[in-house]
């Protein structure tokens, strides 16, 4: 079952990046910044997989995941806010945060070869403030990007509880972290399924208009 889900997330991701980079050679309709995440998402995807199945260690690259998809999701956030003061505060709060995580490796490595817990914490609620910000922004704008920053926020507060019991209860069994490991596989194939449906509502807005 989570072989499904895992290469089912695989596939729809591998579509989202053909449609939305279609809609943005071909019509120009898509946000550059997430076209590039959607590429460097499945690039590292797919990276992780190969070495699990050389069986070699694929947690830094887990890491650099993390630290790219934040920048690049709050690259696109900051592309499509018009106010002065939101843009200035995804780009200083990027910089605080990696900053912090710079000071951390620093200090200690070995964090970057390990499952950073603070890593995905702070990075993963600094994204969804950003997304927050967005859906304020909608209140008085078009709401474009709508299903995906539903789709963000939804995921990365989800997944994030998940690690975090995840790592609270690790001396529980085996089947209880394997069942955690297959809700976080099916909350990715979702999260794909939010941008899948994004790219087919804005396309049907675009036909209209």
């Amino acid at each position: 079952m989570s072989d499904f889900l895992i290469y089912s997330g695989y596939l729809v991701l591998l579509i989202n990046l053909i449609l939305y980079s279609f809609s943005f050679f071909r019509k120009e309709k898509a946000n550059g910044f997430f076209v590039i995440y959607l590429a460097f998402a499945f690039v590292m995807q797919i990276s992780m997989e190969i070495l699990y199945h050389l069986h070699m260690n694929n947690l830094f690259l887990v890491n650099v995941f993390i630290i790219g998809q934040t920048i690049l999701l709050g690259l696109f956030y900051n592309s499509i806010f018009k106010l002065k003061t939101q843009k200035k505060f995804v780009l200083i709060s990027l910089s605080i945060a990696l900053l912090i995580l710079a000071i951390q490796f620093i200090m200690d490595w070995n964090q970057f070869l390990r499952f950073n817990l603070f890593e995905i914490t702070l990075t993963s609620l600094l994204v969804v403030v950003f997304a927050l910000i967005h859906f304020y922004n909608m209140l008085s704008e078009s709401k474009k990007y709508y299903y995906i920053s539903i789709s963000v926020i939804f995921y990365l507060l989800t997944s994030t509880v998940l690690f975090l019991i995840g790592n609270l209860t690790h001396n529980l069994s085996n089947e209880f972290k394997f069942l955690s490991w297959e809700l976080n596989a099916l909350l990715i194939v979702v999260y794909y399924l939010f941008i899948l449906y994004d790219w087919k509502k804005s396309t049907q807005k675009n036909l209209v208009n």
